[in-house]
């Protein structure tokens, strides 16, 4: 059965401009796209949002509400978490399986970048990573938080 041009869902521009970039710079991942508009995104229903961070740090620093939860490493040594990809299938399963809008959320979006990475090696077409992550990168005073991330700019969170 062929696909009809009129059967293929737009993505939003936001992600069209991401995949664009993502293209451009090589990603081997769908794109990036920044906490604001991952938070829009999230709210207009076009994307589920899932934090890739270990158990402990969402408990400890705080995370989304109603945001997914499929830990990329796990305990304090961060160790690789061997079944990733299948969690994350069986978390998105009933919104589209591999073909779902996901974006992968960590501390600054390294993390998630390589889980975005590998959710794309594993068939997920539409995986996005959110750039700057829930606490931002470093700055020169070696603080998170005060020039970028999630919570910098002022987006939902909780703590437990």
């Amino acid at each position: 059965m062929s696909m009809e041009v009129e059967d293929v869902i737009a993505l939003p521009p936001a992600l069209e401009q991401a995949r664009a970039q993502a293209i451009e710079k090589n990603w081997p991942y769908a794109g990036g796209v920044t906490p604001p508009v991952a938070w829009q995104l999230v709210q207009d229903g076009h994307a589920l949002l899932v934090d890739v961070r270990s158990g402990e740090e969402r408990k400890f620093v705080g995370h989304v509400p109603d945001s997914l939860h499929v830990a990329w490493a796990t305990g304090t040594a961060l160790t690789r978490n061997p079944r990733f990809v299948r969690e994350l299938e069986a978390k998105v399963a009933k919104d589209g399986g591999k073909e779902a809008v996901v974006l992968l959320l960590c501390r600054s979006g390294k993390r998630s970048a390589l889980a975005a990475e590998a959710a794309a090696k594993a068939g997920f077409t539409q995986v996005f990573n959110v750039l700057q992550g829930f606490e931002g990168e470093i700055d020169a005073r070696q603080h998170r938080g005060g020039s970028d991330g999630w919570r910098f700019h002022g987006l939902p969170w909780v703590q437990d």
